[in-house]
């Protein structure tokens, strides 16, 4: 149970990830991106005031699961994890936590322009 668990985990945040990057592009997914853009800066800048800059909650349940399935020395981030997996190798924790924060600025800077000022641009054209 514990392994399906962390597959769907692994999933989920795999999705997450790539619906962060690009959801802004559609216009019918641009307002839940806006909301999960929103929830994760919440996880990383809200609660991170308690648990740690870039706190994560998936990586905390999942790192649990992992933890109880025998994997030890898990890094801080899903990313690197994930990164570390991909390439085989033990990729540098501060490279991916700034390209992942660089990536962050970019989607959040591009969900609001698209949910706020490109919709007021279009409808005044019209």
């Amino acid at each position: 149970m514990l392994r399906i668990l962390d597959l769907f985990l692994s999933f989920l945040h795999i999705a997450f990830t790539l619906f962060n990057l690009v959801g802004w592009i559609w216009p019918s997914t641009r307002k839940l991106h806006l909301v999960t853009i929103c929830a994760t800066a919440a996880s990383w800048f809200i609660l991170g005031i308690w648990k740690g800059w870039g706190y994560c909650f998936l990586t905390d349940w999942q790192w649990t699961a992992k933890e109880k399935l025998g994997e030890t020395n898990l890094p801080s981030s899903f990313i690197k994890y994930f990164a570390d997996k991909v390439s085989g190798s033990d990729v540098n924790a501060s490279l991916i936590n700034t390209v992942t924060l660089i990536c962050f600025i970019a989607a959040v800077a591009l969900t609001i322009y698209v949910n706020f000022f490109l919709k007021k641009r279009s409808g005044s054209a019209g």
